[in-house]
């Protein structure tokens, strides 16, 4: 089976900040700097950069690690379903989905998102 290698998101928006939208680049300093970018950073410069509604986030994909970082930052912020689904610009359905895979113990396979 073939490896699928992820897009390299820090060397995209660098460039889109570069070409695009310089004026914004004090903004996504912090998070460009880091070594490799996780989907939370991605989804990050998205809000910074197009702001909260982007026409490219009818379909967003979430690996386990990320899921799981999203449900860590709903305990950590002690959010409900509606409110993290808000912060996310998800489903309430999809997160409570997500938890009860991880209560079950499912394995997960990429998660698509469609809205």
């Amino acid at each position: 089976m073939k490896n699928i290698q992820a897009p390299d998101y820090k060397r995209i928006y660098s460039d889109i900040v570069k070409k695009k939208l310089p004026h914004k680049e004090e903004n996504c300093r912090n998070i460009l700097s880091k070594d490799k970018l996780e989907i939370l950073d991605v989804i990050n410069l998205n809000k910074i950069l197009f702001g909260t509604q982007s026409c490219n986030q009818k379909y967003k994909a979430y690996d386990e690690r990320a899921i799981k970082e999203i449900l860590a930052y709903q305990k950590e912020h002690k959010l409900n379903n509606k409110e993290l689904a808000k912060v996310f610009s998800l489903s309430r359905n999809t997160v409570a989905r997500w938890k009860k895979d991880l209560i079950s113990g499912r394995p997960y396979c990429e998660t698509v998102v469609h809205k």
